[in-house]
């Protein structure tokens, strides 16, 4: 059965400053979501909320995964429910390969340490699937990593740890042309794979990433609420096209509590 991400009217805020306005969405594995949004529209705030970011509080709403209270869960049981966050600007840890970090991580995950030929099997796999460089794996994590280089390594997290949903926070941001495809092709991939991922991607224009990857849905976010959704690209191109003035223009004025 697919994992499902419920989102109901949530409220949050920081330091007493509302930033997510009554915000609700369905996020279901094997989906995926492109949520777009000028800057300060709530994007980012969404998808470190959902993981757990001790610095974000809720006034009203709530969130469910499988009918489970999200908010109840601490940060790793939401990661070991099948959640994962992909960060705009990962972190390097310098002396930690990329192998030895993601063979840490999965025990974790499995509770129990895997066993060093099935764990080289199973990146290998992984690798092959997502078109990696092999060499990629025995450098250390993010330590002067290309923005691209960065990327690509988020997305074999992704493949080797099976989250069933994440959420993708400005994964095109700074990338090449090149880098912006290979991540696009990897999530698509991960989508149509055994694994069955589900993504929320955020983006502020997702208009160059979703050449690669073909959403299932699309969203646009202002003043921290969803204002308009939409099935496949169409939204997304719209808004690469014509920026977000329509959208002031259409939504500026609606102050109404969500």
């Amino acid at each position: 059965m697919a994992a499902t991400l419920e989102i109901q009217n949530i409220h949050v805020g920081i330091d007493g400053n509302e930033i997510l306005k009554g915000l609700s969405m369905t996020v279901r594995q094997g989906e995926i979501h492109a949520l777009m949004g000028a800057n300060g529209s709530g994007k980012s705030t969404l998808a470190h909320f959902i993981m757990g970011n001790p610095s974000f509080s809720l006034t009203k709403g709530c969130i469910t995964f499988d009918g489970e209270d999200l908010l109840e869960l601490s940060v790793q049981e939401r990661a070991e429910r099948g959640l994962f966050l992909v960060f705009q600007r990962p972190t390097a840890i310098p002396g930690v390969t990329v192998s030895n970090f993601l063979r840490i991580a999965l025990g974790q995950l499995r509770g129990e340490e895997v066993p060093v030929a099935q764990f080289v099997r199973e990146l290998r796999e992984k690798m092959k699937l997502l078109d990696i460089d092999p060499q990629l794996v025995n450098r250390y994590l993010n330590d002067g990593f290309s923005g691209g280089e960065a990327k690509r390594c988020e997305v074999l997290q992704l493949a080797v740890l099976e989250p069933k949903i994440a959420l993708i926070d400005e994964v095109d941001s700074g990338l090449d042309t090149d880098g912006v495809r290979v991540v696009g092709e990897g999530l698509e991939r991960l989508a149509e794979s055994d694994q069955h991922l589900g993504a929320l991607v955020i983006s502020h224009y997702a208009g160059r990433l979703l050449r690669h990857l073909k959403p299932d849905f699309c969203h646009v976010l202002y003043d921290g609420r969803i204002v308009e959704s939409g099935e496949g690209a169409d939204l997304a191109k719209r808004v690469d096209e014509h920026g977000y003035k329509w959208i002031e223009e259409k939504y500026g004025n609606c102050g109404t509590d969500g």
